[in-house]
């Protein structure tokens, strides 16, 4: 049985989470240097398009299709090819009652977002066409079976019982390790080579994409109970606090370290919050949803620093704040969860799942992606040569610029 209040919140939680990916263009456009800002927002801003086809052709199918052979891997690419059967009668079990394109809908949402988060770690110096294939590739062969062993419900991790409320582990921790992946695989931009001081084009514009993130990811994690229902209350503030005192925390450890409190620095720590809360947000309480935040923006504060010393260049830190911040949300969840958590009374079985998780995730998305990369590369160079990095790649990858003569 359809139910109105349910259909119009997740809707509006559709909506939310697609506002996402141009927040996150924002976000990430304003960290980068000025011969680099459009390039940089085009590779999220594209991502709707491309993602969105390969969803309907096959990516929901493998998503979410029935489970191949029993095995929780993969879903069949030829039950909703095309979105055929994909229409707005509930599924009896997908969505939780919700007509099945809308659930589609939502889920293609997380699909979109997902590839564009990698982005960030090799800003500045990836030609546009490899990128293009190298998200296809990456969200048919790495999100979707990603999706379908956590959310499915025969998926391999689903009846572990692992918890991933919103999308840690699928999303963020996947993101961060492909991210990884990608600096390495592409290396140090010439710039940073040369000794040159990154210098953030426009802060205003990373401010302006935290507002919209912070925002959107309210339908990103209560929309993810699937209903206009108590649960979705609760994940709408557990959501809000984690963020709120993740902030605060990494604006307190720049004063701790002598620094002056940054615009940059607190809106990162946001984020940080909002990253790590995701796989715990309907499951946790207020208490450790606060604490959650506070734990992850300090861990991730310092896996900075620690990147920072070494010659690693994820040009937008997405490994320490995504990949590192996913990986604090989702061990938390596993201590906190008011069912089933470690501290909660639930015993060690739960956090065991996650630690072996994590290991299969971790291995999975990084060494999947380090093969994608070298595919990629070998259809299209993947990595822009010496002189169009020196231009930037708003003029040699797209004929732009943000420059004014």
């Amino acid at each position: 049985m359809l139910h109105p209040a349910d259909i119009a919140w997740m809707l509006l939680a559709s909506g939310l989470v697609l506002l996402m990916t141009p927040g996150l263009a924002f976000f990430y456009g304003g960290m980068v240097n000025r011969s680099s800002i459009i390039s940089t927002m085009l590779q999220s801003f594209i991502a709707l398009g491309v993602i969105s086809v390969l969803w309907y052709v096959v990516g929901f199918s493998l998503a979410f299709g029935d489970d191949v052979g029993g095995y929780g891997l993969i879903g069949n690419p030829m039950t909703f090819f095309m979105f055929n059967n994909v229409g707005t009668a509930p599924h009896p079990r997908l969505g939780m009652g919700l007509p099945l394109v809308l659930f589609a809908a939502f889920q293609l949402k997380f699909a979109i977002i997902t590839p564009a988060l990698i982005s960030g770690g090799f800003a500045e110096r990836i030609r546009f066409w490899g990128y293009l294939i190298f998200i296809g590739l990456f969200s048919l062969l790495i999100y979707c079976p990603l999706a379908h062993w956590a959310w499915h419900p025969d998926g391999f991790l689903a009846k572990w019982g692992v918890l991933d409320f919103a999308g840690g582990t699928v999303v963020h921790i996947s993101a961060g390790f492909a991210a990884l992946a990608g600096a390495l695989a592409l290396g140090r931009r010439r710039s940073h080579l040369d000794g040159h001081a990154h210098v953030p084009v426009n802060i205003p514009f990373v401010i302006l994409g935290t507002g919209l993130l912070w925002f959107g990811w309210f339908g990103f994690n209560a929309g993810s109970a699937f209903g206009a229902n108590a649960q979705a209350v609760q994940a709408f503030f557990t959501t809000h606090l984690a963020s709120a005192a993740a902030m605060l925390t990494w604006m307190l450890l720049e004063s701790a370290r002598g620094q002056r409190p940054s615009a940059m620095g607190t809106a990162i720590g946001a984020v940080v919050g909002l990253v790590a809360i995701t796989p715990a947000a309907g499951y946790v309480a207020y208490g450790p949803a606060l604490a959650i935040g506070i734990l992850a923006s300090g861990v991730s504060f310092g896996a900075v620093l620690l990147k920072n010393r070494t010659t690693l260049d994820d040009t937008l830190d997405v490994f320490p704040c995504h990949g590192v911040g996913g990986i604090v949300g989702m061990l938390a969840t596993a201590l906190f969860a008011q069912k089933g958590g470690l501290f909660t009374g639930g015993g060690s079985a739960l956090l065991g799942y996650h630690l072996l998780t994590l290991l299969i995730v971790g291995v999975f998305t990084f060494g999947g992606s380090w093969l994608l990369y070298q595919v990629t590369n070998f259809i299209v160079p993947i990595r822009v040569n010496a002189e169009n990095e020196s231009h930037g790649l708003d003029t040699s990858q797209h004929g732009e610029t943000v420059l004014v003569a």
